[in-house]
Protein backbone atom coordinates (compact mmCIF):
# COMPACT_ATOMS: atom_id res chain seq x y z
CA UNK A 1 0.00 0.00 0.00
CA UNK A 2 1.17 3.35 -0.92
CA UNK A 3 0.55 5.89 1.09
CA UNK A 4 0.28 9.66 -0.99
CA UNK A 5 3.02 12.07 0.48
CA UNK A 6 1.55 15.57 1.34
CA UNK A 7 1.97 18.59 -0.57
CA UNK A 8 3.48 21.06 0.13
CA UNK A 9 1.12 24.00 0.52
CA UNK A 10 2.11 26.85 -2.25
CA UNK A 11 3.62 30.29 -1.37
CA UNK A 12 0.86 32.59 -2.41
CA UNK A 13 2.54 35.46 -4.73
CA UNK A 14 2.61 38.98 -4.97
CA UNK A 15 -0.36 40.26 -5.56
CA UNK A 16 -2.23 37.34 -2.87
CA UNK A 17 0.24 39.09 -0.16
CA UNK A 18 -0.42 42.76 -0.77
CA UNK A 19 -4.44 42.18 -0.79
CA UNK A 20 -4.96 39.48 2.19
CA UNK A 21 -3.92 41.74 5.66
CA UNK A 22 -5.31 38.60 7.93
CA UNK A 23 -6.27 39.84 11.06
CA UNK A 24 -8.77 43.20 10.56
CA UNK A 25 -9.29 43.23 14.61
CA UNK A 26 -12.56 43.54 14.29
CA UNK A 27 -13.94 40.06 13.52
CA UNK A 28 -17.00 40.22 14.66
CA UNK A 29 -18.06 42.60 12.55
CA UNK A 30 -17.33 40.96 9.39
CA UNK A 31 -15.27 43.97 7.18
CA UNK A 32 -13.29 43.26 4.51
CA UNK A 33 -11.65 45.80 4.36
CA UNK A 34 -10.04 46.54 8.38
CA UNK A 35 -11.50 49.86 10.03
CA UNK A 36 -9.56 52.93 11.49
CA UNK A 37 -8.91 53.09 15.00
CA UNK A 38 -8.51 56.34 15.87
CA UNK A 39 -7.97 55.50 19.27
CA UNK A 40 -5.34 56.90 21.70
CA UNK A 41 -5.43 54.76 24.48
CA UNK A 42 -7.24 51.46 25.31
CA UNK A 43 -8.52 49.63 28.26
CA UNK A 44 -5.79 47.79 30.33
CA UNK A 45 -5.59 44.27 30.20
CA UNK A 46 -7.23 43.81 26.67
CA UNK A 47 -6.58 40.71 24.61
CA UNK A 48 -4.75 42.42 21.89
CA UNK A 49 -2.30 43.68 24.51
CA UNK A 50 -2.93 47.53 23.45
CA UNK A 51 -2.48 50.44 25.36
CA UNK A 52 -1.21 53.61 24.36
CA UNK A 53 -1.07 54.20 20.53
CA UNK A 54 2.50 55.53 20.66
CA UNK A 55 3.40 52.26 21.34
CA UNK A 56 0.59 50.39 19.11
CA UNK A 57 -2.33 50.27 17.33
CA UNK A 58 -4.25 47.91 14.95
CA UNK A 59 -3.58 49.71 11.97
CA UNK A 60 -0.09 49.74 12.64
CA UNK A 61 -0.20 45.91 12.83
CA UNK A 62 -2.14 44.89 10.51
CA UNK A 63 -0.11 47.25 7.40
CA UNK A 64 3.33 45.59 9.29
CA UNK A 65 1.87 42.48 8.75
CA UNK A 66 1.24 43.18 5.30
CA UNK A 67 4.83 44.65 4.35
CA UNK A 68 6.22 41.86 6.39
CA UNK A 69 4.62 39.45 3.91
CA UNK A 70 5.37 41.32 0.52
CA UNK A 71 9.16 41.37 2.29
CA UNK A 72 8.81 37.46 3.02
CA UNK A 73 10.29 38.89 6.56
CA UNK A 74 10.16 37.98 10.31
CA UNK A 75 9.37 41.73 11.47
CA UNK A 76 8.26 45.10 10.30
CA UNK A 77 7.60 48.18 12.14
CA UNK A 78 6.12 51.39 10.49
CA UNK A 79 6.67 55.07 11.01
CA UNK A 80 5.62 58.14 10.77
CA UNK A 81 7.74 58.82 7.42
CA UNK A 82 10.57 57.63 5.84
CA UNK A 83 12.73 60.52 7.33
CA UNK A 84 11.16 59.00 10.98
CA UNK A 85 12.46 55.48 9.91
CA UNK A 86 15.74 56.66 9.00
CA UNK A 87 15.76 58.19 12.34
CA UNK A 88 14.96 55.38 14.60
CA UNK A 89 18.04 53.60 13.09
CA UNK A 90 19.80 56.43 13.49
CA UNK A 91 19.16 56.70 17.14
CA UNK A 92 20.52 53.07 17.82
CA UNK A 93 23.88 54.31 16.82
CA UNK A 94 26.35 55.98 19.63
CA UNK A 95 28.17 59.42 19.35
CA UNK A 96 31.49 58.68 17.71
CA UNK A 97 30.25 55.66 15.54
CA UNK A 98 31.38 55.88 11.97
CA UNK A 99 28.53 54.86 9.22
CA UNK A 100 29.84 54.59 5.58
CA UNK A 101 27.29 55.74 3.24
CA UNK A 102 26.75 55.45 -0.42
CA UNK A 103 27.64 59.30 -1.35
CA UNK A 104 25.04 59.23 -3.94
CA UNK A 105 21.87 59.09 -0.84
CA UNK A 106 18.54 60.91 -0.76
CA UNK A 107 18.93 64.57 -0.45
CA UNK A 108 16.90 64.53 3.38
CA UNK A 109 19.19 61.48 4.12
CA UNK A 110 22.41 63.09 4.10
CA UNK A 111 20.37 66.22 5.66
CA UNK A 112 20.00 64.06 8.87
CA UNK A 113 23.42 62.91 8.86
CA UNK A 114 25.31 66.07 8.56
CA UNK A 115 22.89 68.85 9.60
CA UNK A 116 21.43 66.90 13.12
CA UNK A 117 23.08 63.70 13.79
CA UNK A 118 26.67 65.34 13.59
CA UNK A 119 25.78 67.89 16.20
CA UNK A 120 25.59 64.56 18.44
CA UNK A 121 29.04 62.98 17.55
CA UNK A 122 28.02 60.45 14.61
CA UNK A 123 30.40 60.18 12.02
CA UNK A 124 29.96 59.68 8.52
CA UNK A 125 32.30 58.69 5.60
CA UNK A 126 30.94 58.91 1.82
CA UNK A 127 31.88 56.10 -0.46
CA UNK A 128 31.50 55.28 -4.24
CA UNK A 129 30.23 51.58 -3.54
CA UNK A 130 30.15 51.16 -7.61
CA UNK A 131 33.84 51.24 -7.73
CA UNK A 132 35.35 47.95 -6.71
CA UNK A 133 37.95 49.19 -4.03
CA UNK A 134 34.59 49.78 -2.09
CA UNK A 135 34.97 46.03 -0.75
CA UNK A 136 38.90 46.84 0.96
CA UNK A 137 37.41 50.29 2.62
CA UNK A 138 34.98 48.80 4.57
CA UNK A 139 37.88 46.86 6.56
CA UNK A 140 39.79 49.22 6.46
CA UNK A 141 37.39 51.85 7.99
CA UNK A 142 35.84 49.14 10.10
CA UNK A 143 32.51 51.57 10.82
CA UNK A 144 29.26 50.88 13.13
CA UNK A 145 27.18 50.60 9.72
CA UNK A 146 26.85 50.61 6.23
CA UNK A 147 23.76 52.90 4.48
CA UNK A 148 23.09 52.32 1.14
CA UNK A 149 20.62 52.89 -1.60
CA UNK A 150 19.97 51.53 -4.82
CA UNK A 151 19.10 52.51 -7.15
CA UNK A 152 20.26 55.71 -5.98
CA UNK A 153 18.18 58.85 -5.74
CA UNK A 154 18.85 60.68 -8.40
CA UNK A 155 21.44 59.34 -10.45
CA UNK A 156 20.16 55.47 -10.73
CA UNK A 157 23.40 54.04 -9.78
CA UNK A 158 22.96 50.14 -9.11
CA UNK A 159 25.22 48.40 -6.04
CA UNK A 160 25.74 45.03 -6.06
CA UNK A 161 23.87 44.24 -2.86
CA UNK A 162 24.77 40.30 -2.24
CA UNK A 163 28.72 41.50 -2.64
CA UNK A 164 28.73 44.28 -0.17
CA UNK A 165 26.29 42.60 2.20
CA UNK A 166 29.00 39.19 1.97
CA UNK A 167 31.97 41.63 3.01
CA UNK A 168 30.24 43.54 5.64
CA UNK A 169 28.50 40.71 7.37
CA UNK A 170 32.08 38.47 7.82
CA UNK A 171 32.78 41.91 10.10
CA UNK A 172 29.35 41.71 11.90
CA UNK A 173 28.65 45.07 10.19
CA UNK A 174 24.70 45.90 9.44
CA UNK A 175 23.89 47.07 6.73
CA UNK A 176 21.36 49.85 5.99
CA UNK A 177 19.16 49.17 2.53
CA UNK A 178 16.96 52.18 1.36
CA UNK A 179 14.72 50.14 -1.18
CA UNK A 180 12.14 53.44 -1.52
CA UNK A 181 12.85 52.88 -5.13
CA UNK A 182 12.30 49.49 -5.43
CA UNK A 183 10.03 47.93 -3.40
CA UNK A 184 10.15 44.13 -2.30
CA UNK A 185 8.12 43.74 -5.24
CA UNK A 186 11.40 44.60 -7.48
CA UNK A 187 14.63 43.79 -4.95
CA UNK A 188 14.69 42.16 -1.39
CA UNK A 189 17.78 43.05 0.13
CA UNK A 190 17.44 40.44 3.16
CA UNK A 191 17.54 37.95 1.01
CA UNK A 192 20.88 39.53 -0.74
CA UNK A 193 22.13 39.72 3.03
CA UNK A 194 21.04 42.68 4.28
CA UNK A 195 20.21 43.57 7.85
CA UNK A 196 17.60 45.97 7.51
CA UNK A 197 15.42 47.20 4.50
CA UNK A 198 14.15 50.14 4.77
CA UNK A 199 10.98 52.11 2.63
CA UNK A 200 9.28 55.08 2.72
CA UNK A 201 5.90 53.68 2.51
CA UNK A 202 4.57 57.81 1.38
CA UNK A 203 5.99 56.44 -2.33
CA UNK A 204 5.21 53.22 -4.05
CA UNK A 205 3.61 50.95 -1.08
CA UNK A 206 0.67 53.57 -0.62
CA UNK A 207 0.81 54.87 -4.56
CA UNK A 208 -1.88 58.03 -4.02
CA UNK A 209 0.27 60.93 -2.78
CA UNK A 210 -1.70 61.02 -0.15
CA UNK A 211 -0.30 59.38 3.48
CA UNK A 212 3.15 59.83 4.42
CA UNK A 213 4.98 56.38 6.06
CA UNK A 214 8.19 55.08 6.44
CA UNK A 215 8.90 51.05 7.29
CA UNK A 216 11.67 49.11 8.84
CA UNK A 217 11.85 44.98 7.76
CA UNK A 218 13.97 43.14 9.15
CA UNK A 219 14.93 39.31 10.16
CA UNK A 220 17.07 40.30 13.41
CA UNK A 221 15.29 40.20 16.47
CA UNK A 222 17.55 42.36 18.07
CA UNK A 223 16.44 44.97 15.48
CA UNK A 224 13.16 44.51 15.80
CA UNK A 225 13.60 45.17 19.43
CA UNK A 226 15.31 48.30 18.74
CA UNK A 227 13.07 49.72 16.12
CA UNK A 228 9.69 49.17 18.32
CA UNK A 229 11.25 50.88 21.26
CA UNK A 230 12.36 53.95 19.12
CA UNK A 231 9.09 54.02 17.41
CA UNK A 232 7.59 54.41 21.09
CA UNK A 233 10.15 55.75 23.03
CA UNK A 234 11.03 58.81 20.36
CA UNK A 235 7.54 59.39 19.17
CA UNK A 236 8.02 58.26 15.48
CA UNK A 237 4.39 56.09 15.07
CA UNK A 238 2.45 56.66 12.37
CA UNK A 239 -1.31 57.89 12.34
CA UNK A 240 -3.89 55.21 12.07
CA UNK A 241 -5.43 56.77 9.20
CA UNK A 242 -2.53 57.15 7.34
CA UNK A 243 -1.72 53.45 7.91
CA UNK A 244 -5.28 52.53 6.81
CA UNK A 245 -4.71 54.73 3.65
CA UNK A 246 -1.53 52.81 3.02
CA UNK A 247 -3.13 49.30 3.72
CA UNK A 248 -5.43 50.48 0.90
CA UNK A 249 -2.83 51.68 -1.53
CA UNK A 250 -0.62 48.64 -1.41
CA UNK A 251 -3.13 46.19 -2.23
CA UNK A 252 -2.62 47.67 -6.27
CA UNK A 253 0.90 47.86 -5.69
CA UNK A 254 1.73 45.01 -8.20
CA UNK A 255 -0.66 46.33 -10.57
CA UNK A 256 0.67 49.49 -10.30
CA UNK A 257 4.25 48.92 -10.82
CA UNK A 258 3.60 47.01 -13.80
CA UNK A 259 1.92 49.45 -15.71
CA UNK A 260 4.68 51.99 -14.63
CA UNK A 261 7.82 49.63 -15.17
CA UNK A 262 6.35 48.70 -18.75
CA UNK A 263 5.85 52.61 -20.00
CA UNK A 264 8.47 53.58 -17.71
CA UNK A 265 11.17 51.84 -20.07
CA UNK A 266 9.31 52.50 -23.30
CA UNK A 267 9.63 56.31 -22.23
CA UNK A 268 13.25 55.60 -21.40
CA UNK A 269 14.20 55.03 -24.95
CA UNK A 270 12.45 57.36 -26.68
CA UNK A 271 14.19 59.82 -24.57
CA UNK A 272 17.61 58.39 -25.51
CA UNK A 273 16.74 58.84 -29.30
CA UNK A 274 15.80 62.87 -28.99
CA UNK A 275 18.57 65.09 -29.78
CA UNK A 276 17.67 67.31 -26.81
CA UNK A 277 18.92 65.00 -24.50
CA UNK A 278 22.71 64.55 -23.82
CA UNK A 279 21.69 61.13 -21.43
CA UNK A 280 19.81 59.07 -20.35
CA UNK A 281 19.90 56.55 -17.10
CA UNK A 282 17.47 53.32 -17.12
CA UNK A 283 18.91 49.91 -14.75
CA UNK A 284 18.09 47.81 -17.13
CA UNK A 285 18.89 49.66 -20.42
CA UNK A 286 21.93 48.00 -22.17
CA UNK A 287 23.79 51.61 -21.90
CA UNK A 288 23.85 51.26 -18.24
CA UNK A 289 27.31 50.61 -16.88
CA UNK A 290 25.53 48.77 -14.05
CA UNK A 291 23.11 46.71 -16.20
CA UNK A 292 24.31 42.88 -15.13
CA UNK A 293 24.15 43.95 -11.68
CA UNK A 294 20.36 45.29 -11.48
CA UNK A 295 19.40 42.48 -14.08
CA UNK A 296 20.97 40.16 -11.27
CA UNK A 297 19.56 41.82 -8.42
CA UNK A 298 16.09 43.56 -9.12
CA UNK A 299 12.95 41.92 -11.31
CA UNK A 300 12.15 44.99 -13.18
CA UNK A 301 13.97 47.77 -14.07
CA UNK A 302 12.00 50.41 -12.08
CA UNK A 303 9.30 53.40 -12.67
CA UNK A 304 12.21 55.88 -12.62
CA UNK A 305 14.24 57.32 -15.20
CA UNK A 306 17.21 59.77 -14.84
CA UNK A 307 18.10 62.24 -18.00
CA UNK A 308 20.36 65.25 -18.59
CA UNK A 309 18.98 67.91 -21.01
CA UNK A 310 21.36 69.95 -23.51
CA UNK A 311 20.03 73.15 -21.65
CA UNK A 312 21.18 75.78 -18.56
CA UNK A 313 19.39 75.97 -15.20
CA UNK A 314 16.38 78.19 -16.75
CA UNK A 315 15.62 75.73 -19.79
CA UNK A 316 15.54 73.32 -17.99
CA UNK A 317 13.15 74.78 -15.11
CA UNK A 318 10.96 75.79 -18.51
CA UNK A 319 10.71 72.69 -19.33
CA UNK A 320 10.10 70.83 -15.93
CA UNK A 321 7.01 73.45 -15.75
CA UNK A 322 6.15 73.20 -19.15
CA UNK A 323 4.44 69.38 -19.16
CA UNK A 324 1.13 68.69 -19.21
CA UNK A 325 1.15 65.16 -17.76
CA UNK A 326 4.35 65.47 -15.20
CA UNK A 327 3.67 67.86 -12.64
CA UNK A 328 6.60 69.43 -11.23
CA UNK A 329 6.83 68.09 -7.85
CA UNK A 330 9.04 66.46 -5.12
CA UNK A 331 8.23 62.81 -3.71
CA UNK A 332 7.77 59.57 -6.50
CA UNK A 333 6.08 56.39 -7.12
CA UNK A 334 2.72 57.43 -7.25
CA UNK A 335 -0.37 57.24 -9.94
CA UNK A 336 0.24 60.25 -11.55
CA UNK A 337 3.56 60.77 -13.56
CA UNK A 338 6.20 63.26 -11.75
CA UNK A 339 9.45 65.76 -13.21
CA UNK A 340 11.80 66.74 -10.54
CA UNK A 341 14.96 69.02 -10.62
CA UNK A 342 16.96 67.90 -8.01
CA UNK A 343 19.56 70.60 -7.72
CA UNK A 344 17.20 72.43 -6.35
CA UNK A 345 14.51 70.76 -4.86
CA UNK A 346 15.62 66.96 -3.77
CA UNK A 347 19.11 67.69 -3.59
CA UNK A 348 19.09 71.30 -2.96
CA UNK A 349 20.63 71.02 0.65
CA UNK A 350 23.55 69.21 -0.46
CA UNK A 351 26.63 71.62 -0.83
CA UNK A 352 27.24 72.77 -4.52
CA UNK A 353 30.57 71.45 -4.72
CA UNK A 354 29.42 68.35 -3.83
CA UNK A 355 26.29 68.18 -6.04
CA UNK A 356 28.71 69.03 -9.02
CA UNK A 357 31.05 65.99 -7.95
CA UNK A 358 28.27 63.68 -8.19
CA UNK A 359 27.34 64.64 -11.02
CA UNK A 360 23.94 66.51 -10.18
CA UNK A 361 23.79 69.27 -12.25
CA UNK A 362 21.41 72.13 -13.31
CA UNK A 363 20.33 70.34 -16.24
CA UNK A 364 19.47 67.04 -14.62
CA UNK A 365 15.84 65.97 -14.27
CA UNK A 366 14.24 62.80 -12.28
CA UNK A 367 11.08 61.58 -14.17
CA UNK A 368 8.52 59.20 -11.98
CA UNK A 369 6.56 57.18 -14.13
CA UNK A 370 2.82 57.17 -13.38
CA UNK A 371 0.21 54.58 -14.86
CA UNK A 372 -1.42 57.70 -17.48
CA UNK A 373 -1.38 56.26 -21.20
CA UNK A 374 2.27 55.74 -22.66
CA UNK A 375 1.01 57.68 -25.42
CA UNK A 376 -0.68 60.65 -23.78
CA UNK A 377 2.98 60.95 -21.69
CA UNK A 378 4.79 60.26 -25.17
CA UNK A 379 3.63 63.22 -27.08
CA UNK A 380 3.34 65.33 -23.55
CA UNK A 381 7.62 64.69 -23.50
CA UNK A 382 8.44 65.45 -27.14
CA UNK A 383 5.96 68.57 -27.21
CA UNK A 384 8.33 70.08 -25.08
CA UNK A 385 11.46 68.57 -26.30
CA UNK A 386 11.46 69.44 -29.40
CA UNK A 387 11.57 73.45 -29.00
CA UNK A 388 15.06 72.67 -27.52
CA UNK A 389 16.88 70.87 -30.52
Amino acid sequence: MTLNKPQKQRSPGNSTRSIHHGETFAADTGTVMPPIFPSSTYAHGNNCGFDYTRSGNPNFRILESVLSSIENCEYSTVFASGVSAVTAIASCLNSGDLVLCEENLYGCTVRLFEKVFKKFGLKTAWLDFTDNSSIHTISDLNPKMIWIETPTNPLLKIIDLEKVCKAANKLSIPVVVDNTFSTALIQKPLELGATISLTSTTKYINGHSDALGGAICTNNLEWQKKMSFAQKSLGLQPSPFDCWLITRGVKTLPLRLKQQVATADSIADQLAMHSAIKWVKYPFHKDHPQQAIALKQMKMGGAIITASLKTNQKQTYSFCKSLRYFTMAESLGGVESLICHPATMTHAAIAPETREKLGIDESLIRLSIGCEDFEDLSIDLKEALDPLK
